[in-house]
């Protein structure tokens, strides 16, 4: 990629056909962790019905619509010229990020060939989504989660510790953490490094499980992962100087 590329143009290419356009306003808001979303593009045949969401937006967004017909029964052009496009703007070198809404796992090969070339992918899909796509997106978002959380208004790193805390009953409101995440935030914790009372910093901690693409704190209604360790008994948690320290507990 030449060194003359401004850091931060990214692209969104959409499977109109496959996601909700309601999803739209909190995908860029999420995207704005990778730059400016200066190509918005949307595929789909656009004399559906289904596709009257997505033809609003695309007025009011500013979103460079993709006629695609369907050619054939059964089978899905959308997907294919996606695909093109996507390979024709990482050969430009002018995008430093993508962002897919699609629950498609056909476009796994597409970002992990994207990924290759050094270039971050956002996948924004249903919670149906295939563990394929989710773990070949450098992060795997769930719209569904993304789009019913109270402040999608996201911090510029995704396991930021700065902000507001929410209040301890809206803790509560949120989603379960699942068995896995748990693991995986044990695992991470008994990866870094800690102090003489075993405490390690929380922004390490996240670093560490943000290597695993399909971890996201907004997937559970979090808006911070400081808020998602508290909501769970395993940890004791501390403010010292302004930076978060976790203990495990049990």
């Amino acid at each position: 990629m030449s060194s003359e590329v401004r850091a931060g143009n990214v692209a969104l290419l959409i499977d109109a056909d496959n996601v909700s356009a309601a999803y739209f306003d909190p995908v860029l808001t999420v995207l704005a962790e990778l730059g400016t979303v200066n190509i918005r593009r949307a595929y789909g045949n656009w004399s559906k019905p289904a596709l009257k969401g997505w033809a609003s937006q695309a007025v009011a967004q500013a979103i460079e619509t993709q006629q695609q017909f369907d050619l054939t029964k059964g089978k899905n052009a959308t997907d294919m010229k996606m695909t093109i496009d996507a390979m024709d703007l990482m050969a430009s070198g002018r995008v430093t990020g993508f962002g897919l809404m699609s629950s498609d796992s056909d476009f796994t090969p597409l970002v992990t060939r994207i990924r290759q070339e050094g270039i971050p992918v956002y996948g924004f899909g249903s919670e149906k989504t295939t563990q394929a796509f989710r773990s070949a997106c450098t992060r795997f978002i769930d719209v569904e989660a993304l789009g019913s959380s109270r402040d999608v208004a996201m911090s510029s790193v995704p396991f930021s510790e700065e902000d507001t805390p929410i209040a301890d009953k809206e803790l509560e409101e949120h989603s379960a953490v699942s068995e896995d995440v748990l693991k995986l935030l044990i695992d991470a914790y008994g990866a870094v490094k800690r102090d003489e009372q075993g405490f390690a910093r929380l922004s390490e901690v996240g670093q560490l499980a943000g290597n695993r693409s399909s971890f996201d704190v907004r997937n559970y209604g979090f808006k911070r992962l400081t808020d998602l360790v508290k909501s769970v008994s395993n940890f004791r948690v501390e403010t010292r100087d302004g930076q978060t320290w976790i203990k495990r507990v049990r």
